[in-house]
């Protein structure tokens, strides 16, 4: 009869701990949503770790020919052999939208643009 015991003594208390540990699940929360997402840049990047799509704040340069670029967000979708094909640029002086080909292909592009009180579209 003892044999009989010890297999029902140890059901037993597996049943119990199984009704405590069910007992002290809770269901998965999460605990605070931030509101804002905020940093100086945002990247988003495959499996192997190569930049598919930015978000950047470019600061203001000055060209070797004098022209000055003004601070301008950019964003770019990249392929992925590494090209910005989708690119949306924003700034005080103008805005501006480039859809680009393939890889190995030339002028096969769209541009969108307004710079001051000038408009472009490039085909």
């Amino acid at each position: 009869m003892k044999v009989q015991r010890l297999p029902i003594v140890l059901t037993l208390v597996n049943l119990a701990l199984l009704v405590f540990t069910l007992a002290q699940m809770r269901p998965a929360v999460a605990q605070d949503v931030a509101p804002v997402l905020r940093g100086h840049a945002l990247q988003i990047v495959d499996e192997r770790g190569k930049v598919r799509a930015s978000i950047s704040v470019m600061p203001a340069s000055a060209q070797p020919n004098g022209e000055t670029y003004p601070e301008t967000v950019l964003f770019r979708l990249i392929t992925e052999r590494g090209r910005p094909s989708v690119k949306i640029s924003a700034s005080e002086q103008g805005a501006g939208v480039a859809l680009v080909g393939p890889t190995g292909t030339k002028e096969t592009y769209v541009q969108l643009g307004a710079k001051g009180a000038v408009s472009s579209l490039r085909l």
